[in-house]
C-alpha cells in the first residue's frame, strides 16, 4: 500500500525482523500509512495452490517490506485454483534500515533463494528502478506485460515514471497516491460559508497565494489551516520541478526553497500548531482535540483511510476532499521482478501472472477491484483505497463515512494524474530529513535562512559525499 516510509510509518515500533516461510491470512482491514494493508506481526501459514496435475508446484520467493503483498498472495491462490504455484514469503520491517541491506544481499547472491519478486517503497523505490540495483530488475516487456496494457488499465503516469529507467518500465504499484486536501466540513462552512469541494477547491488554490488567503479568513474564525509546516511539505516537495540531486550535485529547487518562507510564514501568523507529523499532537488535531480547530491536512486516500480513521473520534463524517492547490503524490509500494526469472519460462509466466493481477487486472476479479472496494474479505466490508488503475476507480465505489459518505475516487482520479514522478532521487529519505530539521531550526528562530541552508548542504555533504551546486 502506501509508502509510509520516509515519514514514519505506522509500523515504527516494530524492531523486530519478521521472516516468514510461506503466505499469511487473508488481508486484514488495518495498514500502516503508506504502505501496508493488515498487521506487519501476523502469524504464517501455508500458501500452496491445488494442482490440477502432477507437475511439481512453481516456487515463487516473494520478498517485502510488511505482509500487505505477502497477504494478497492468499487470495490470489483464491481466484486462481488452477496455478500450480507456492509462494515463500519473506518479510523484513524497514524499521532500522533492515530491509534493503537483507535485500540488496538477497539480490546479489542470487540461486534458488534469490527474491523472484519483491517490493520497494516510495522513500526507495528508486535505488531499485533507476538507481544502484536496477540492473537486477526485470522489464516488464520481458515478462510480456506491455506498454499497451499499462494504457488499457489507465495507470497514473507518475507511478509509472518512477518504475521506470529510460523509458523501461520495471515496476509498478497496485496503489495511487496522489494526494488531496482532507478539510473540516464544519469549518468550511464557518470560514467560507460552504463545504462544497468544488468551492473550497477555489478557495485555498490554486497556487500558495490562494492557500494563504484561506489561512487567513480561517484564522479570523480561530482555526488553523494545517497541523504543521509537514502537512504541507508533501505538497511541496512533489510539485518541485527537480529533485534533490542535479548532475550528480545538491541542488535545491526554488519550490522547495520557498519551503522555509511558507513554513514561516506559518508559524509567525499562528495559522498551524506547529505540530511535527506522526506525533501525538499531530494525532489530536484529527480530532478536534488540539491547541486551536485545524481546518485540514494534505494527503492520499491511505492518510484517510489507514491513518486518520482511528484519530478523528468525534469528528468522523465532518470531512471532505477537495483538490490542492498543487499536484503531488505521497508514499506507496512497487513490485519488481528478478531480472532471473526470465531465464525459466514456467518461472516467469508464474511471476508474471501474479504482477498482472496485482498491477495491471481492471477486472472484478483483479487485485485493484478488491482493494478499491473494500472486498478482499468476503462477506466482510474492509477498507477502501485509491488504487493505480483509474479504469478500476471508475467503476468502483469510493464513498467512506468518514468523509461523510462522500465519494473519494471523484478527487482522487484527477489527483493521481495531476502528481508528478520525476523529482524523486534515491538519496530523498534522507536527504528530505536534514532538510525539514533545517527548516524547523529556522522558523524556532534559532538560525537564519542562510545558515539553515549552509549546514543543510554540509549535512548532506557529511553524510551522503554530495557536493552543492
Amino acid at each position: 500500500m502506501k509508502g509510509m516510509k520516509g515519514m514514519k510509518r505506522i509500523l515504527t515500533g516494530l524492531s523486530i525482523l519478521l521472516v516468514m516461510s510461506s503466505v499469511l491470512a487473508a488481508c486484514g482491514g488495518k495498514s500502516n500509512p503508506g504502505s501496508s494493508n493488515s498487521d506487519p506481526a501476523s502469524t504464517t501459514n501455508n500458501g500452496t495452490a491445488p494442482t490440477t496435475g502432477n507437475s511439481e508446484k512453481i516456487t515463487i520467493n516473494l520478498w517485502s517490506f510488511t505482509d500487505e503483498i505477502p497477504n494478497m498472495t492468499q487470495k490470489y491462490l483464491e481466484t486462481h485454483p488452477d496455478a500450480n504455484v507456492e509462494f515463500k514469503t519473506t518479510v523484513i520491517a524497514t524499521t532500522d534500515g533492515a530491509y534493503q541491506p537483507a535485500l540488496d544481499q538477497a539480490l546479489a547472491a542470487g540461486g534458488k533463494d534469490a527474491p523472484d519478486i519483491y517490493a520497494a517503497e516510495a522513500a526507495f523505490v528508486l535505488k531499485y528502478t533507476q538507481g544502484d540495483a536496477s540492473s537486477y530488475a526485470a522489464s516488464y516487456a520481458d515478462l510480456g506485460l506491455d506498454d499497451q496494457m499499462v494504457k488499457d488499465a489507465g495507470i497514473a503516469q507518475y507511478s509509472v515514471d518512477i518504475g521506470s529507467k529510460d523509458g523501461v518500465l520495471k515496476g509498478l504499484g497496485y496503489q495511487a497516491t496522489g494526494g488531496a486536501f482532507i478539510y473540516r466540513r464544519s469549518l468550511a462552512k464557518e470560514a467560507f460559508g460552504t463545504d462544497d469541494p468544488a468551492t473550497i477547491k477555489n478557495e485555498i488554490g490554486p497556487g500558495w497565494d490562494k492557500f494563504f488567503d484561506a489561512a487567513a479568513k480561517l484564522k479570523a474564525k480561530g482555526y488553523g489551516i494545517v497541523s504543521g509546516d509537514g502537512d504541507m511539505w508533501h505538497a511541496i516537495e512533489n510539485s518541485s520541478d527537480k529533485g534533490w540531486i542535479v548532475d550528480g550535485k545538491l541542488h535545491i529547487d526554488p519550490k522547495r526553497e520557498e519551503f522555509l518562507d511558507l513554513s514561516k510564514k506559518l508559524k509567525d501568523n499562528g495559522y498551524h500548531n506547529d505540530t511535527q507529523d506522526w506525533t501525538e499532537a499531530w494525532y489530536a488535531d484529527m480530532s478536534g482535540s488540539g491547541a486551536q480547530p485545524i481546518f485540514g491536512f494534505f494527503g492520499p486516500a491511505w492518510l484517510i483511510n489507514y491513518v486518520m480513521n482511528g484519530q478523528v473520534k468525534d469528528t468522523n463524517g465532518d470531512w471532505a476532499v477537495t483538490e490542492p492547490p498543487t499536484g503531488f503524490f505521497w508514499g506507496g509500494t512497487w513490485l519488481l521482478a528478478n531480472n532471473e526469472v526470465t531465464k525459466d519460462d514456467a518461472k516467469k509466466a508464474a511471476v508474471a501472472d501474479f504482477i498482472k493481477w496485482v498491477t495491471l487486472d481492471t477486472s472484478e476479479t483483479g487485485l485493484q477491484y478488491y482493494w478499491a472496494n473494500g472486498t478482499m474479505k468476503e462477506g466482510e466490508q474492509g477498507t477502501k483505497d485509491s488504487v493505480a488503475s483509474s479504469v478500476v476507480m471508475e467503476k468502483s465505489n469510493g464513498e467512506v463515512p468518514l468523509l461523510g459518505g462522500q465519494n473519494m475516487f471523484d478527487v482522487f482520479v484527477p489527483a493521481n494524474a495531476n502528481a508528478s514522478g520525476k523529482n524523486l532521487t534515491q538519496y530523498d529519505e534522507t536527504i528530505n530529513r536534514l532538510w525539514r530539521d533545517q527548516v524547523r531550526e529556522y522558523t524556532a528562530g534559532n538560525k537564519d535562512r542562510a545558515s539553515a541552508i549552509a549546514t543543510f548542504k554540509q549535512q548532506v555533504k557529511d553524510q551522503l559525499d554530495i557536493d552543492s551546486e
